[in-house]
């Protein structure tokens, strides 16, 4: 029996898709367990291009089976527009799909109230990807939200759905409803051949000793409870998220590797310590191509942050790290770690878990010499420049846990394992 969890241990965007990519190769089973179409994942392979909302990549290998469990929530129509897209790309889906039929859906409903939500904040938005998630999350909690086998039941569903209206004071026609219901009746018979009870699918799997992999979207400092809140999103992304949003036992995730890029980046607002906002952090954003594949947000940049590394560390117990985007930095004189936070006379023991507090921090750094080699090409890490070298083994001893795989390009083979 094993199970290996891949999870982003930052603020999100920490390219885990490619590292999910690169280790499916071994799986037989890649499982979303949380989050929704507000995460976009980019992989490259032999120059082409694929982004994923919804959908495990690792659907890119044909044998492999994807699963979306119960914690995720789902537009179903952006769902189904994301098979087909990929399916025009070449990839086949039959018997290799399994959604929950427990997992929330996001309705047209949530995208307004996310919209209107946001707008309402003014100077304390969120800075959300008005994708509906965080709503449809809070009707899942408070119990009025609909669910993938709600499709399944007609009277049900029209039911619940003239309830989720009237929970939100939300006025609507007899005429709008049927024109929703007779859509979603639709996307019910596109989507219902890949609906199953997952949690007992993967059990068993496990049991029988199937390699199961489970991907995580966005990163522990967006958690909704361990996060940066109350700037996070709105699901569990820890390693504690996997059960809850897959129905498998703590007990049978057997290995973590947390994700981290070799700097930092954060989408939308707040506290952020260690941001550059100058020409270096611009350098870099364009280097690295920081811009949201979902929304097209230019990411904010900054150092590598120890700090809250560590503390995403701890919180997954993660066993190893995978370092991606080291190529980015190539060409910088100067690269620096932040190792510590101040306020006032005092070092801080721990990471603040008030935005105040951390908005309040001074940034402590170790600074290390860059290195201009192109490195995209490296396969190993004695082929990286001694400067890049350095600076792997700064963070590596600064975090306390062995780096595994450091990525130095966007393509599935620009990836140097470590031995």
């Amino acid at each position: 029996m094993s199970s290996l969890a891949v999870l982003g241990c930052m603020w999100g965007d920490e390219a885990k898709a490619k590292i999910v990519d690169f280790l499916g190769a071994d799986a037989d089973v890649v499982v979303r367990f949380q989050g929704g179409a507000n995460a976009g994942h980019t992989i490259v392979v032999n120059g082409i291009k694929y982004v994923f909302h919804t959908i495990p990549s690792g659907i890119l290998y044909p044998e492999t089976k994807c699963v979306i469990g119960a914690g995720v929530v789902i537009d179903p129509y952006s769902l189904k527009e994301e098979i087909e897209s990929l399916e025009k790309l070449g990839l086949s889906f039959k018997g290799r799909l399994y959604i929950d039929e427990r997992a929330g859906l996001v309705l047209p409903l949530h995208k307004k109230l996310d919209n209107k939500q946001e707008s309402g904040l003014g100077a304390g938005k969120i800075g959300t990807t008005q994708r509906g998630i965080g709503p449809a999350y809070a009707d899942q909690t408070s119990r009025t939200g609909l669910r993938m086998i709600d499709l399944a039941y007609p009277d049900w569903l029209n039911d619940r759905l003239q309830s989720l209206y009237a929970s939100h004071e939300i006025a609507v026609t007899t005429p709008e409803l049927e024109a929703e219901i007779a859509d979603l009746n639709r996307i019910w018979e596109y989507l219902k051949e890949y609906v199953a009870p997952v949690d007992s699918l993967l059990l068993e799997w496990y049991k029988d000793d199937r390699y199961i992999l489970f991907e995580g979207a966005q990163g522990t400092m967006l958690d909704i409870g361990f996060g940066t809140y109350p700037y996070v999103t709105s699901s569990h992304t820890i390693t504690g998220g996997i059960s809850v949003g897959t129905g498998i036992p703590p007990r049978c995730v057997d290995k973590v590797i947390g994700v981290y890029k070799a700097y930092a980046t954060r989408v939308g607002e707040g506290p952020f310590p260690t941001e550059l906002k100058n020409d270096t952090g611009q350098r870099i954003r364009i280097q690295g191509n920081e811009f949201g594949s979902t929304t097209g947000r230019a990411r904010r940049v900054g150092w590598f942050d120890s700090v809250a590394a560590r503390y995403s560390a701890q919180i997954n117990g993660i066993d190893s790290m995978a370092l991606t985007l080291l190529d980015v930095l190539s060409g910088l004189e100067e690269i620096k770690i932040c190792t510590g936070y101040w306020i006032l006379d005092t070092k801080l023991k721990r990471f603040p878990i008030h935005p105040v507090a951390l908005s309040s921090v001074q940034t402590e750094y170790l600074s290390l010499k860059g290195w201009d080699k192109d490195i995209t090409d490296c396969r190993s890490v004695r082929q990286l420049p001694k400067a890049a070298k350095e600076y792997l083994e700064a963070i590596q001893d600064i975090m306390e846990v062995p780096i595994e795989l450091v990525s130095v390009g966007s393509d599935r083979i620009q990836t140097i394992v470590v031995k």
